[in-house]
């Protein structure tokens, strides 16, 4: 089993960024018990702008000019309570791929906390079910762009059973003893 945590960077912390996650503060105390439970068996992604955004990603970037910045930039790093720990990096919206892929194993099973639920989660989550994988999303782990599409997304996570699961940090606790 693998913890997948998303996106928990200071671009989305931050109320001033253009990309704030209104409740991210509120999932920072869940992530710590996820830790807990599954550490060495954790990591952490960051969502980075690309060098030269190609297609669909730079019209995107025309919207957020505010995001092309580097990787080592303080917007894309981990929030403090994070700092330091290891990364996969990706210029797409699901984490999703090769390297998650190899971690998890085929047919593995994957557990999925971060932010946002109604972005970087869902997708990654999703490419995930479609890759064969048993995913569990941590609702009380996420937050979206505010309440109601963190809702929506969970709801719309829902239709996926039985490949994918919704949970919260108190089952996954209860399972785990």
């Amino acid at each position: 089993m693998t913890l997948a945590i998303i996106d928990l960077q200071n671009i989305f912390a931050d109320p001033e960024s253009g990309w704030a996650t209104p409740d991210f503060d509120r999932v920072v105390e869940p992530t710590k018990q996820l830790l807990e439970l599954f550490s060495p068996d954790a990591v952490f992604t960051r969502f980075v702008a690309p060098p030269m955004p190609e297609g669909s990603w730079a019209t995107y970037y025309q919207h957020y000019p505010f995001a092309l910045q580097p990787p080592q930039s303080q917007a894309y790093q981990l929030v403090d309570e994070f700092k330091g720990a290891e990364t996969l990096d990706k210029t797409t919206f699901g984490a999703w791929g090769p390297e998650l892929a190899r971690r998890v194993g085929t047919g593995g099973h994957l557990v999925v906390c971060g932010v946002t639920t109604d972005c970087c989660v869902i997708t990654t989550a999703l490419a995930a079910v479609d890759a064969g994988v048993y995913v569990q999303v941590v609702e009380d782990a996420c937050a979206g762009s505010d309440e109601e599409t963190h809702r929506k997304a969970i709801d719309i996570m829902r239709l996926y059973s039985p490949m994918l699961e919704i949970v919260t940090v108190d089952q996954l606790r209860a399972l785990n003893q």
